[in-house]
Formats: C-alpha cells, structure tokens, sequence
C-alpha cells in the first residue's frame, strides 16, 4: 500500500480548513492565505509525532485565522458604507450527501450568519464555527484553542445567544426562495413598486457592498418604500449588457448581474415566512473576483 505524501493528507482536508478560514474571515483571499500558511507549515515541520493530521490542521489553521482576524478589523473600521462578507461560491448540494450535514454548512456559511459573527470576539467566532458548524467536542475545540473546557463551554454559550438573538433559524424551501427572487426580479425589470413591495417584510432591509469602488447606498436602506424605490431606480437606470445568471453562493440561491459578461453585482435575498427580509447586494470588484462568470 502506497505511503501517503505530505500534500496528499493536506489536500484531503483542505476543503475543511477552507471553510474554517472562510467563516472565520468571511473574506476569500484572507482565508486562502492562512490555508496556505498552514501547507506551509504542515510541509517544513517534524510531523512524525502527529498522530491525527486532521485535528492538527485544523489547530494550526484556527490559530492563524484567529491572528488574521485581529488584524483585518482595523481596516474593516476604514471600509466606505456596509461591509458584507465576499460571496463564496458553494455546491453543499453535490458535494454534501447528508441533508442535515447540509443544511448546518449552508446555514453557517450564510451572509446573515456572517454578518452577525463580525461582532463576536475572534474566540467567541472560533468556537462557534468549529462547534456548530463542524460540530466539534468541547474538549477537542479546548486543545484547538489552548483553553480549558469550561472557558469553552462559556464562549460558546455566548455566541449561540448572540447568534440566536440576531440571526433567528428558520429553513426555507429552495424552491420558494426561487419564486420569490424570480418575481423580485420581475416587478424591478417592469418598474412594479407595489408589487415589489408586497414580496418585502414590514421590517425589510436592504445592504449594499461597495466598498467605495461602485455604485451603491452608503447606509443600509431600513423600509420596504426605500428598498423598493432604490431597486427600481437601479432596473431603470440599467446595466450595460446586462445578463443575469443563477447560482449558489454561501449556501443559497444568488443571483449573478453581468455586464458585458464581466461580473457586475451579486444579489441574494433572505427569506422568511414567506417574504423577503434582506436584500444583500455586493457590487465591491475586489469581491466578486472568485465568482466564475460562466
């Protein structure tokens, strides 16, 4: 039986410390970069005593997100209007045979879930995404962290509420998801301000991500009239060769605006109860780089 290599244990868990260093960041490139700082230490150091590479990666690559985190919110604090997280392109439907396993990735890969964990301290974050995303023992996400288990048990505690209370979990069938984005898009592209308006909630919100480097709302928009008037002036206004596409990215359905094939915008929207809660646009070119065109 052939011996496997140091790249082939790394490679067989990278898709795992890519989406610890993606919840943990929320950002792509950052994520890529403290994944390939673990390989890189995974690939110089004495290994002979690790007797579970997974656990091990996952140790060294938590430790370093934690570190990029601190230093990535300073310049958060700088960013121009709302900060969303990067989109990132997500299959859990292919890839993922097990429907809870799924659904538990998806939910904690989502934009909304994302927003809520950048108020969380980096443990607090660490915790929750190795708990309930990964669904580690508190004893294991103890050595991971170099605390004692009942510290653990406490952050973990607090980020749960914080979530819970911020983030409130409810499934929503993909099918009615693509209903209600195919007849958003529908009464913006005919100019339907009453219509648009009765997909919304009473309490629906729009949040634009520019990031200074495109067009869009510099604060959140906070009323159905303000999300429906905003998006019907940017239907009417236009995009040039404008194309649209369907895709998934951080475990829902999205929508991808082309212009002249080039991607221009993601739109996602949250959904519960059947209406739209939260409209999410990220228009920032440095993010929409990892979302393939075609």
């Amino acid at each position: 039986m052939a011996i496997d290599t140091a790249t082939d244990v790394f490679e067989e868990h990278r898709p795992v410390l890519m989406g610890v260093a993606y919840r943990m960041l929320a950002r792509v490139a950052d994520a890529e970069d403290v994944v390939q700082e673990a390989w890189l230490r995974w690939s110089t150091e004495d290994r002979s005593e690790v007797r579970e590479p997974r656990g091990y990666l996952v140790r060294v690559t938590t430790r370093l997100a934690i570190d990029r985190l601190r230093q990535v919110r300073s310049r958060r604090e700088t960013y121009v209007g709302p900060w969303l997280p990067e989109p990132y392109p997500t299959d859990f439907g292919d890839t993922v045979a097990d429907s809870a396993e799924r659904a538990v990735l998806a939910d904690t890969v989502s934009l909304a879930v994302l927003v809520v964990l950048e108020s969380l301290s980096p443990l607090e974050r660490a915790v929750f995404v190795l708990r309930e995303a990964f669904g580690y023992p508190y004893a294991d996400i103890a050595a991971v962290l170099d605390k004692g288990e009942p510290a653990v048990r406490q952050l973990a505690g607090r980020a749960r509420r914080h979530v819970e209370e911020r983030r409130p979990r409810y499934e929503v069938d993909p099918a009615e998801r693509r209903d209600l984005t195919e007849r958003f898009l529908a009464a913006a592209d005919e100019g339907d301000l009453e219509g648009l308006m009765s997909l919304l909630a009473p309490q629906a919100r729009l949040i634009g991500d520019s990031g200074g480097l495109a067009q869009a709302p510099l604060r959140i928009l906070d009323t159905p009239e303000k999300v429906g008037r905003f998006v019907i002036g940017v239907a009417r206004k236009g995009v040039p060769g404008l194309s649209l596409r369907f895709l998934e990215v951080n475990g829902g359905l999205a929508v991808l605006a082309l212009s002249e094939g080039k991607p221009d915008s993601i739109i996602q929207l949250d959904v519960a109860d059947g209406r739209i809660q939260c409209v999410y646009i990220v228009r920032n070119p440095e993010k929409l780089t990892t979302i393939p065109a075609e």
